[in-house]
């Protein structure tokens, strides 16, 4: 199969150019959203290589102080432009009702940096065109086998990983990904309440509740032209912290009750242990007593919380049901 090497500043990508065409081959209307902040280096070019494999591209300029919209609609693009910075997940809430009125059937995202390489969007889309799923993760991890990421990232990604599934009851080996692709009637799951880069695990939550198929594939990605104005540390702690509150009021039980419970389990294993030692003579310490009496109504205190904030949780659910 003969390939052709695309070079465009950032991006360096080996595209098929015996069926450029993707898009020819189903006839489903596949749209990929591009969210773009400040991307003039990489954003013609990504462009340019997505066409090959959709029938619409979008580019949701979010504030941009560059010419990001002025090239991406030059390149061919769908450009919209946000007057101020609003976040991912405004962009993408944006992209997806802008896909809807273009008449998608499938929603593909992806960064705008040029991380992810286009030609791997027939990959994420077949499981949705063949029935098999109504979400496609791409992931770096499926295989173990991307080692270009940096060990303290892949140290952060697993924390972010075992919250985000925690809080989905989903297994999804790459929590973080942007290069997802969608049915287009799952729009509405999506809550897109989360304006910062915890909106991938906000997302993932709101397709574990609602019951969606969801398949992970494998995609590559590049680490030298990542030009986010935010440090790996304070992204993932940012994402960690709207987990923590997701699961604070959708899975109380985790955050407050088994906590709770473990609390007081070890103030009772403390106070059989000083009782212990009491019936045979011995005496007991103000300090450990007192933190064995901290312990126990703590944790009752937190074991109630849980489960009071579970049956509030569970009446809400009911009632937007309803």
């Amino acid at each position: 199969m003969s390939n052709e090497l695309i070079v465009g500043n950032n991006t360096q990508y080996q595209v098929h150019i015996e069926n450029p065409h993707f898009r020819e081959v189903s006839s489903q209307n596949i749209t990929v959203i591009l969210p773009a902040f400040n991307e003039e280096v990489s954003i013609g070019s990504i462009v340019l290589l997505t066409k090959f494999y959709s029938d619409n591209v979008i580019v949701v300029d979010d504030g941009s102080s560059d010419r990001t919209a002025e090239i991406s609609g030059k390149a061919g693009a769908h450009v919209i432009v946000h007057e101020a910075n609003k976040g991912k997940g405004a962009a993408l809430k944006t992209g997806f009702e802008a896909a809807a009125n273009l008449g998608a059937d499938i929603i593909v995202t992806m960064d705008s940096d040029g991380q992810h390489n286009p030609a791997e969007i027939p990959k994420l889309v077949t499981p949705i065109i063949d029935g098999y799923a109504e979400m496609v993760n791409g992931s770096r991890y499926l295989s173990h086998k991307d080692k270009n990421t940096p060990i303290y990232r892949r140290v952060g990604q697993t924390i972010l990983d075992t919250a985000t599934n925690m809080n989905s009851g989903l297994k999804i080996t790459d929590s973080q990904s942007g290069f997802r692709a969608f049915a287009a009637s799952t729009k509405n799951v999506f809550r897109f309440g989360t304006q910062g880069m915890a909106i991938e695990s906000e997302m993932l939550a709101d397709a574990g509740r609602s019951g969606l198929r969801i398949k992970e594939v494998e995609i590559g990605v590049r680490y030298d032209v990542d030009c986010s104005t935010i440090s790996p540390v304070q992204h993932g702690l940012g994402v960690l912290v709207m987990v923590l509150k997701d699961i604070e009021f959708n899975k109380p039980l985790y955050y407050f009750t088994v906590p709770g419970l473990s609390l007081g389990v070890g103030g009772l294993y403390m106070g059989a242990h000083f009782l212990q030692n009491f019936t045979m003579g011995g005496g007991l310490s103000f300090g450990p007593t007192m933190l064995m009496v901290l312990f126990i109504v703590i944790g009752t205190f937190m074991a109630l919380t849980g489960i009071m904030l579970h049956s509030v949780s569970a009446i809400m659910r009911e009632a937007k049901v309803t």
